[in-house]
């Protein structure tokens, strides 16, 4: 069974950063494409990152841009979202989940993900 534990949230200052980290187990990581999504409270879950199978091309919503980066580590089973210049509308509950094919077709629809860890909490403080 494949299972997906995030970590690395917490409390930050705007401005400030921080880095998130996904750990998956089971399944064929290596194979997989990897997104980051997040949810603010009463909103929907919204794309954030996505990185293909070889991490040689990534995808960012425009709100993130210039300010996130994706990257993956294959031997560790990881994926990581870097996130700089934190603004207090980058508050939410962040997920990673996986996208079963490496070239991520529709890369920032949540329907074609098909494992979701359980969520870590970021907070920016203005």
């Amino acid at each position: 069974q494949v299972q997906l534990v995030e970590s690395g949230g917490g409390l930050v200052q705007a401005g400030g950063s921080l880095r998130l980290s996904c750990v998956v187990s089971g399944g064929t990581f290596a194979s997989y494409g990897m997104g980051w999504f997040r949810q603010a409270p009463g909103k929907e879950r919204a794309f954030v990152a996505a990185i293909r199978w070889s991490g040689g091309e990534t995808y960012y919503a425009d709100s993130v841009k210039g300010r996130f980066t994706i990257s993956r580590d294959n031997a560790k089973n990881a994926v990581y979202l870097h996130m700089n210049s934190l603004e207090s509308d980058d508050t939410a509950v962040y997920y990673c989940a996986i996208h079963p094919a490496g070239g991520l077709y529709s890369y920032s629809n949540r329907n074609k993900y098909t494992n979701w860890g359980q969520g870590t909490q970021v907070t920016v403080s203005s």
